[in-house]
C-alpha cells in the first residue's frame, strides 16, 4: 500500500473540529489586530493547509515564498497550482546574487554538506537574509510549524515574539498531528508537492532534502547529515532559542 492510498484511507482525527476551529479563530484574529501580516510558505503539506484556510476564507494574510535558487522542481510547480486553484500569486522573495556567488566561489556549490556552519551560512544567505526583506513592514508572521514535526519544536507556542524581527509570530497549526494535515486536504481537495507521495514528509533545498525510511523521524530528510539538534536553518531561532511570549 503506497503512502498515499494510506492517506486516503483516514477518518476525520479525534479532536480535529475543534484544532480546525481554533485555527480559523487565529488567523481572523492574526488578520483583525496584527494587520499587516503575513504568511511565510514553504510550499509544503502544512502551508497548503494555510494557504487554503487563508484564501477561501479571504483572510486579509499576504502570503510569499523563499526561492532560494534550489529548490526542487516539484515544490515550484506547486507555485502554479496555488495560482490555477485560487486566482492567487504567491509572492517570491531571493536571495542576494552577490551573496550567492561569494559563497560558491570561496566554498563550493555544496560547501554546505562540510560542517554544520557552512550549511548555516548558506541558509542565512538563501533563506534568513531574504526573510528579513519579506517580513519588513509588518506586524506579524505566519508559520506552518507543528510541534510534533522535530525535537527543536516540541515547545512551539500558538503564539511567540519574535525578537529578532520585531514582530509577532504565529504557528496556528501549532498542535496539529500529521493526520490533521492530510485528512484536511483530503477533504478538501487541496493540492500539494508531489513529492510527499514520494517519502518526502518534509522539504527544503533539493541538495538539502531526502526521502526518508518507513519509522524515521518526519524530519530525517533534512539535513540528514547533521544531528537532530542541529537542524533548523536560522528563519525560527535566535541565539538557538525562541524567545515565547508570557502567558
Amino acid at each position: 500500500m503506497t503512502q498515499a492510498t494510506t492517506r486516503n484511507t483516514l477518518n476525520e482525527p479525534a479532536g480535529f473540529a475543534q484544532r480546525l476551529n481554533e485555527t480559523q479563530i487565529t488567523l481572523a484574529r492574526i488578520a483583525n489586530a496584527f494587520s499587516p501580516a503575513v504568511f511565510a510558505s514553504s510550499l509544503a503539506a502544512e502551508d497548503m493547509v494555510l494557504t487554503d484556510l487563508i484564501l477561501k476564507n479571504k483572510t486579509n494574510i499576504g502570503i510569499f515564498s523563499l526561492e532560494t535558487g534550489r529548490l526542487p522542481v516539484e515544490t515550484l510547480n506547486v507555485l502554479e497550482q496555488v495560482k490555477q486553484t485560487y486566482g492567487y500569486q504567491i509572492k517570491l522573495f531571493y536571495p542576494n546574487p552577490a551573496a550567492v556567488a561569494a559563497y560558491v566561489e570561496n566554498k563550493g556549490l555544496n560547501g554546505f554538506y562540510e560542517s554544520v556552519e557552512l550549511r548555516k551560512e548558506c541558509c542565512q544567505i538563501r533563506k534568513v537574509e531574504p526573510l528579513g526583506r519579506a517580513l519588513a513592514g509588518n506586524k506579524a508572521w505566519v508559520t506552518g510549524q507543528r510541534r510534533s514535526q522535530s525535537s527543536t519544536r516540541a515547545s512551539l507556542d500558538v503564539q511567540e515574539q519574535d525578537e529578532a524581527h520585531g514582530l509577532a509570530k504565529f504557528n496556528p497549526l501549532a498542535d496539529w498531528s500529521e493526520d490533521d494535515v492530510w485528512y484536511y486536504l483530503q477533504q478538501h481537495k487541496v493540492p500539494y508537492n508531489a513529492l510527499h507521495d514520494q517519502g518526502y514528509p518534509s522539504i527544503g533545498c533539493a541538495p538539502c532534502t531526502r526521502a526518508i525510511q518507513p519509522g524515521e523521524d518526519i524530519r530525517a530528510g533534512r539535513w540528514w547529515w547533521e544531528t537532530p539538534e542541529s537542524k533548523e536553518c536560522g528563519l525560527h531561532v535566535v541565539d538557538g532559542k525562541l524567545v515565547r511570549i508570557q502567558k
